[in-house]
């Protein structure tokens, strides 16, 4: 299993531990991926997951630049047309540090 999918599974975890309902992972659109859409407390929350071993060269939200963000929320606004309704929307990330034998997860709201 990559590193990537491993933290996504660690990162729906989390979220459900925290009352969030997943709604869908990997949705894909033209312009790109979502890793996690989940609905809490009445607002559709589209998640970037960031896995990385090391801290090294930063924390692993450091490595979603505006490009990443910018595709994020075009592919978000494919799946809002995609709905019957509309919902508040919230765009947060969740950063995992990994190491040998435990990992560090941070949940950064309205991260964008």
């Amino acid at each position: 299993m990559s590193i990537g999918k491993w933290g996504e599974d660690i990162a729906v975890s989390f979220l459900k531990k925290k009352g969030y309902k997943i709604t869908e992972r990997n949705y894909r659109s033209s312009f790109g991926e979502i890793d996690i859409i989940a609905l809490h407390k009445g607002k559709l929350i589209f998640i970037e997951v960031k896995t990385r071993r090391t801290d090294e060269y930063g924390e692993p939200f450091e490595a979603i630049d505006s490009r990443k963000i910018e595709r994020i929320r075009n592919s978000a606004l494919m799946y809002l047309r995609s709905l019957d309704k509309e919902l508040p929307v919230r765009f947060d990330v969740v950063s995992i540090t990994v190491g040998d034998d435990s990992h560090e997860v941070r949940h950064i709201d309205d991260a964008f």
